[in-house]
């Protein structure tokens, strides 16, 4: 028996994040049939962030789009909003450390970024972005 998780991605990437990024996450959220032809298949064997499951309650949400920050004199500045919430069997796991060395770089805000927690478990482990990386969780 598998064990089940829920996984929260909750962050703004900048807007300059490059295509080739953007590409791989619309892939993994399901925006895209094909597979991005210069993401390696050992990292992302498939696309992981995919809506389905049915044991979290509300079910799964997957959201990539641009949005407008906030209004300056100079103009609109931009970012790429990721939200996931999503139900991940324990087999899944492995793809998170590639998930989030794709995003880290990109990461407009340093700090929480969401996280991962056990079905049943009320205490969570959170994906904290920094330095264009992030720390490691053991789950």
């Amino acid at each position: 028996m598998s064990d089940h998780y829920e996984v929260v991605f909750s962050c703004f990437l900048r807007s300059d994040t490059p295509a080739s990024v953007l590409e791989a996450l619309r892939w993994h959220v399901g925006m895209e049939d094909n597979r991005p032809h210069d993401l390696d298949r050992g990292d992302h064997p498939y696309p992981s962030l995919l809506p389905g499951g049915r044991r979290l309650p509300g079910g799964d949400i997957v959201c990539l789009r641009r949005t407008v920050q906030e209004l300056t004199a100079s103009g609109e500045p931009h970012a790429w909003e990721l939200f996931v919430r999503m139900e991940w069997i324990d087999d899944l796991t492995l793809q998170l450390d590639a998930l989030l060395e794709l995003i880290a770089p990109h990461v407009a805000q340093q700090g929480y970024g969401g996280h991962i927690r056990d079905e049943y478990a009320l205490d969570v482990k959170t994906f904290n972005f920094h330095d264009g990386t992030y720390d490691r969780i053991e789950l």
